[in-house]
């Protein structure tokens, strides 16, 4: 039978979602190859499921398949269409909702217009991961900050962070000199990362304001990147080169990224004795609960909806 589907994006960054509240879908990284392919499908950067709870935690599931039919754990983008679907379809009727991933369970506050659409998405993407071994990334030590990466005959500097999948973080003053179809797939399988990874090169403009582009592991280059943009964010705390809120300039638009504290330090923002865990000015440090947390606000669009095969 037919697959009823909704074309979706973030930003740019297109994704195929599915209803499995009301239908089946038998072979999930076949579909995903097939429906992806942007000469003979629909076009996407991937396949996403929207499935039924399995536990009370949560109000729905996302099951993520790349454009290659390999399993993702989360994508930034991707979850504000899903949430954007599940809610506009009477599907989950709670806000926030939470939902159901394979990097965790996470909370999603919607911003609702007059008429009850979902406008804007406001996603806890959880603490970030810094330990080497659970991004993963084949290096010592406590956390991968500004370590010396060969890709060629080039050395670059990356720093490494998971937002429940791997992002290999790059900071210059040119992004235009970046020859990312070149680099992005040789980082991308560089032995160091075992499971691959996500590739970003960012920009920083200003304490508040960053530019970036992505290779996506699994996808290639892409418009926008929800988790890639997190994680550049907390890249750049790490670094000291920003405050915790900013805004991330992508090739598909901006999105608002915050890093909240835990409790206040003395050094003030970004201070070089404890970057990871200093407040910014004005920033209210998070209840406890929340501490440590990857805030993301953005928008996602319904493109159409339709069968496949027709």
């Amino acid at each position: 039978m037919p697959v009823k589907f909704t074309k979706m994006h973030g930003l740019g960054n297109d994704y195929v979602l599915v209803s499995l509240f009301e239908q089946h879908v038998d072979d999930p990284p076949g579909l995903a190859r097939a429906i992806s392919d942007r000469h003979r499908g629909v076009g996407s950067d991937g396949l996403i499921l929207l499935a039924p709870p399995d536990s009370p935690e949560a109000d729905a599931r996302m099951i993520m398949f790349n454009s290659d039919g390999s399993r993702a754990q989360m994508c930034g983008n991707g979850i504000r269409c899903l949430a954007k679907l599940a809610w506009e379809r009477g599907l989950v009727r709670r806000n926030p909702m939470r939902i159901a991933t394979d990097a965790g369970v996470l909370s999603i506050d919607l911003t609702l217009d007059s008429a009850g659409k979902a406008t804007q998405a406001r996603v806890d993407m959880g603490a970030p991961i810094l330990q080497p071994g659970r991004i993963p990334v084949r290096l010592a030590g406590e956390r991968v900050v500004a370590a010396p990466l060969a890709v060629g005959t080039r050395s670059l500097l990356v720093t490494c962070v998971s937002m429940g999948n791997p992002h290999a973080v790059f900071f210059t003053d040119r992004l235009e000199d970046v020859p990312l179809a070149d680099w992005g797939p040789r980082i991308e399988r560089h032995a160091l990362f075992p499971e691959k990874t996500n590739v970003h090169f960012a920009h920083v403009l200003a304490r508040g304001r960053v530019r970036m582009i992505t290779w996506e592991r699994g996808a290639g280059l892409t418009q926008a990147c929800g988790t890639g943009a997190c994680a550049v964010g907390v890249a750049a705390v790490l670094n000291n080169l920003t405050d915790r809120m900013l805004t991330v300039h992508l090739p598909g638009g901006d999105l608002q990224v915050e890093w909240v504290a835990a409790e206040p330090v003395r050094g003030g923002a970004g201070s070089p004795a404890n970057p990871a865990a200093t407040a910014g000015p004005g920033q209210a440090l998070a209840p406890p609960e929340r501490s440590n947390h990857v805030f993301m606000t953005g928008p996602a669009e319904e493109v159409f909806t339709g069968d496949w095969p027709d």
